[in-house]
């Protein structure tokens, strides 16, 4: 029979999940308020809004490369799925409660209406971002087999 970790154990683990998650949060944030800015300053305001648009979500998908393999080498997390798909989860969290109580009221959009924004094809680009956000301390930290 396997050996189970005793529960201050599980609970260190969690807590480091949770933090792993939350700077996670915070750097995927940050570069997505910046990159935001950089968009709607630059990019829509001289070239136009759809490519904005469309030329934001790689970025951020570029930052959250970046963020998350800076967050697995800040708090040495192993590479267990469980563990990395913890952090992203988190940091999904954080994303749904921060869009939802912060982002909406901003633009003055109800829930339902954003949805139904979403549902052009460059609308579905940050819904897709999210699931990114999610697996990408998984996907960052993985050893590929050749």
């Amino acid at each position: 029979m396997p050996d189970k970790a005793p529960d201050g154990e599980r609970t260190k683990d969690i807590v480091e999940i949770v933090k792993a998650g939350t700077v996670y949060f915070l750097v995927a944030l940050g570069a997505g308020f910046v990159l935001e800015v950089v968009r709607l300053e630059v990019v829509a305001q001289h070239i136009s809004a759809f490519i904005a648009r469309v030329m934001e979500t790689p970025s951020t998908i570029l930052a959250m490369i970046i963020g998350s393999k800076w967050v697995i080498d800040r708090f040495t997390l192993p590479p267990l799925p469980s563990v990395r798909l913890g952090v992203g989860t988190v940091a999904l969290g954080f994303m749904i409660l921060m869009e939802c109580m912060v982002v909406l009221p901003l633009h003055g959009l109800s829930l339902g209406e954003y949805f139904t924004f979403q549902g052009s094809v460059v609308g579905t680009l940050p819904v897709s971002a999210l699931g990114v956000l999610t697996v990408m301390p998984f996907l960052v930290g993985y050893h590929w087999e050749r």
